[in-house]
């Protein structure tokens, strides 16, 4: 059997829900040692423009519509898709080498990606983030004051259709208060790592000893 400690995690929501947020706050806590395993956001492949402040290579990695397409040819992503005309795309390598370091990976993705991800790798655990409400919904996207008003009437619109899929997750995440919706999704990622599977591998020289 592969040795592979980290864990592969899905997180969607719609834009606004606070998954990015809740994301940072997560990886920032395993820099302090809060979680058992290190975690690492997956930087995605995307045809989009970079907004105000976004780096190629760590918050993205930028490329035009010709070399996403060679790349879905060569069929080096884990899942991609289409949203809002851009592509968006995950490195199957990326992944991989990171898991077998023992490296918790999270993939920030719609319903879509999380569909083709759950396909080949039954395993993955996914989280779907829901607002307290659809007022609270658009405060948000309105409050970011990133996006024009005819930008924020879309993804509202979109929003539904994509709350519609929280049956296909694994875990629902309801982010009214930041801190327990922060609590919520901890506790999610260190009972993964504690599946007897995951301790198996990682205690496997004291499983021998106890047992002998």
């Amino acid at each position: 059997m592969l040795n592979v400690l980290g864990n592969l995690f899905i997180v969607a929501a719609p834009s606004g829900a606070g998954k990015s947020s809740l994301i940072s706050a997560l990886l920032a806590q395993s820099q302090r040692h809060s979680l058992i395993n290190q975690a690492q956001l997956s930087v995605s492949h995307t045809t989009r423009a970079p907004r105000e402040g976004e780096i190629d290579g760590q918050h993205y990695h930028f490329v035009d519509v010709e070399k996403f397409e060679s790349l879905i040819a060569q069929q080096a992503f884990y899942e991609y898709a289409k949203v809002f005309d851009n592509y968006y795309g995950t490195s199957i390598a990326a992944i991989s080498d990171k898991l077998k370091q023992g490296v918790d990976v999270f993939l920030d993705i719609d319903w879509q990606g999380a569909r083709q991800i759950k396909a080949l790798n039954p395993e993955v655990s996914s989280i779907f983030i829901l607002p307290p409400s659809i007022e609270a919904l658009r405060e948000r996207l309105v409050g970011r004051g990133k996006d024009a008003q005819a930008v924020i009437d879309k993804r509202m619109q979109q929003a539904v259709s994509e709350m519609s899929h929280y049956n296909e997750f694994d875990y629902l995440i309801v982010n009214d208060d930041f801190d327990t919706a922060l609590a919520e999704l901890t506790s999610i990622v260190n009972a993964t790592s504690l599946k007897t599977l995951k301790q198996t591998q990682r205690h496997g020289d004291l499983l021998t000893q106890l047992l002998a």
